[in-house]
């Protein structure tokens, strides 16, 4: 069994998540009392939202660093966000990264779905690192057009779902939403936040919703046990 280590805290509500799944997919695979063997980092997410993401890189840094001299043999993190840097790290720190937007994108194209919409931090709608890894897989990206709306995903994300709020409210905010990217031709949805399936999942819709956490988990049990 390989050794991994977990870039969290970013936020820890989901990296409580991926150290729940990645055990339980370990064990239904061994059985027993068989379980991952892991290490978790995790991060001040405080110190991420004050340096803010574009300056994060040393932080993250520093965090697989940590983790590669505590012997693990592959690293994750725990964020779609955090993806921004994620081939610079993995160059950098020498080993290998299990790349959430990579998991996705296979889970995707295996349902034959051409058009995918896409909800996440302003950072991954927004930004190409994530969006360009769904086009190498011949995937046609839609997310919100409206500034305003990206800027309400973004504001929930952080001022609420991070700190483990669930509000109601914003559920049917999110439907909404996602249900209009449905409307403009997305055949299924992405859920580009660790966060967002605390809100949303697959029984709020017809279309095949693609959760990155359970993804992410699902790959990263299949490289332990490789």
């Amino acid at each position: 069994m390989k050794k991994i280590g977990l870039v969290g805290g970013i936020s820890w509500v989901s990296t409580i998540d991926y150290y729940k799944l990645i055990n339980e997919g370990v064990n239904k695979k061994l059985g027993g009392l068989q379980f991952a063997e892991c290490l978790i980092y995790s991060l001040n997410f405080g110190d991420i939202q004050e340096k803010t993401w574009q300056d994060s890189y040393e932080l993250l840094l520093n965090a697989c660093l940590s983790l590669k001299k505590s012997g693990v043999d592959g690293l994750v993190l725990c964020a779609n966000t955090a993806h921004l840097y994620a081939d610079q790290l993995e160059k950098e720190v020498g080993l290998p990264l299990i790349h959430i937007g990579t998991e996705t994108a296979k889970a995707i194209t295996q349902k034959n779905i051409t058009t995918i919409g896409l909800l996440g931090t302003s950072f991954t709608m927004e930004m190409d690192f994530y969006k360009d890894r769904l086009k190498s897989f011949g995937l046609n990206v839609l997310i919100p057009e409206k500034q305003e709306t990206r800027d309400y995903i973004q504001y929930v994300l952080k001022e609420e779902l991070g700190r483990g709020i669930i509000n109601p409210d914003s559920k049917q905010n999110y439907l909404k939403i996602a249900n209009e990217l449905i409307s403009q031709g997305a055949e299924g949805i992405i859920l580009g936040c660790t966060e967002i399936p605390m809100l949303i999942d697959q029984s709020d819709f017809s279309v095949p919703v693609f959760d990155t956490t359970k993804i992410h988990s699902e790959a990263i049990v299949d490289f332990i046990l490789s």
